[in-house]
């Protein structure tokens, strides 16, 4: 069945970008695209350190593309690198950011770093963003943190341009998990209005409609008296 080879295909697709994002760790790793040419594979990788990713003399990428080649039986995997315009609006470099900060500085500083973070990203021209710490921070007890700042849709055809990412944080203490959400300023929603100037409005005069010119009403002739038959002249006979 063609359905199941499609199906296939993706799940391929799915290792192939899990086996990426283990390998390519703490590097800015942003998202994989896979694209299939008359040449072979070509596997795109969005990351905002690329030197790090393609390492010194191209050993990393030429290393990568073995174990691709390898493990996921393909023909000819061609890898691309290709650099992320700006960082600060990228969900799963922002969350993986996170992540870096409180493996190395620890669970204490969480509320520093997290409204760090949410600065930095509402200065790139973000819309609104949301910070979702769970896990062992600070206390031995579980908690949930969140920091919010601007305006962020979380229901609606709008809600689907919201960027979102899930990462997690292996700390002495325990997992912690990582959600970040960002609604970037290029999204267009349904109720935003815009104010034009007096100069760019032309005025347009519309006449009235002329009305119609009614007829002149018809003058109607006046009716001759016509006398009855039995109304004759009557005269006078003298006695």
């Amino acid at each position: 069945m063609i359905e199941r080879k499609f199906v296939a295909q993706k799940f391929k697709e799915f290792q192939i970008e899990e086996y990426i994002i283990q390998s390519l760790r703490n590097v800015g790793h942003s998202r994989t695209k896979m694209v299939k040419t008359p040449l072979g594979e070509k596997i795109v990788i969005f990351t905002s350190r690329p030197g790090l990713v393609v390492g010194r003399k191209g050993q990393n990428i030429k290393q990568l593309t073995r174990t691709l080649k390898k493990k996921f039986d393909l023909e000819n995997p061609q890898i691309e690198i290709s650099e992320v315009d700006n960082p600060n609006l990228d969900a799963r470099i922002v969350a993986e950011k996170i992540s870096d900060a409180l493996e190395k500085f620890g669970s204490q500083k969480f509320k520093s770093i997290g409204h760090k973070v949410m600065t930095d990203v509402m200065k790139a021209g973000a819309l609104g963003i949301e910070i979702v710490v769970s896990g062992k921070v600070p206390s031995a007890r579980a908690k949930s943190w969140r920091f919010y700042s601007g305006y962020l849709k979380k229901c609606g055809d709008v809600a689907n341009e919201v960027r979102e990412a899930h990462i997690q944080a292996h700390l002495k203490t325990g997992i912690i998990g990582i959600k970040v959400s960002i609604m970037p300023p290029d999204i267009k929603l349904p109720d935003s209005v815009e104010m034009r100037d007096k100069s760019d409005i032309k005025e347009v005069k519309e006449e009235a409609p002329k009305e119609a010119e009614k007829p002149e009403p018809k003058k109607e002739k006046p009716k001759s008296r016509r006398k009855k038959k039995n109304e004759s002249e009557r005269t006078e006979i003298p006695e």
